[in-house]
């Protein structure tokens, strides 16, 4: 019964912003990490954001530290990521993701594209 849905995913030109969203319901969210996903057509899921059970602990990767920020909140089970200075090559599904005793979690997925 564990679910995450991203929305917020768009049609966004270069220098754009966007907010996503993931709303997690089904454990206790406040127990676990979180994380964001990005993937590309043809290339492998990239892990950009990690935020720990507090949300004080965070981790960016390079390709989207200070452009990206990502933000949780512990009473409405939600984890967020603000998309800053967006460029074509951040346009990818973008996917929540937790991991529960040792498996993987996934949400559907939410559409980020940047283009003129």
């Amino acid at each position: 019964q564990v679910l995450l849905v991203e929305s917020g995913g768009a049609l966004v030109q270069p220098g754009g912003s966007l907010r996503l969203s993931c709303a997690a319901s089904g454990f206790t969210f406040s127990h676990y990490a979180m994380y964001w996903y990005r993937q590309a057509p043809g290339q492998e899921r990239e892990l950009i954001t990690t935020i720990d059970e507090s949300g004080r602990g965070i981790d960016y990767a390079d390709s989207v530290k200070d452009r990206f920020a990502v933000s949780r909140d512990n009473v409405k089970n939600t984890q967020h990521l603000q998309m800053n200075g967006l460029k074509p090559e951040d346009t990818a599904v973008y996917y929540c993701n937790t991991i529960i005793r040792g498996k993987n979690y996934w949400g559907q997925g939410t559409q980020v594209t940047v283009s003129s």
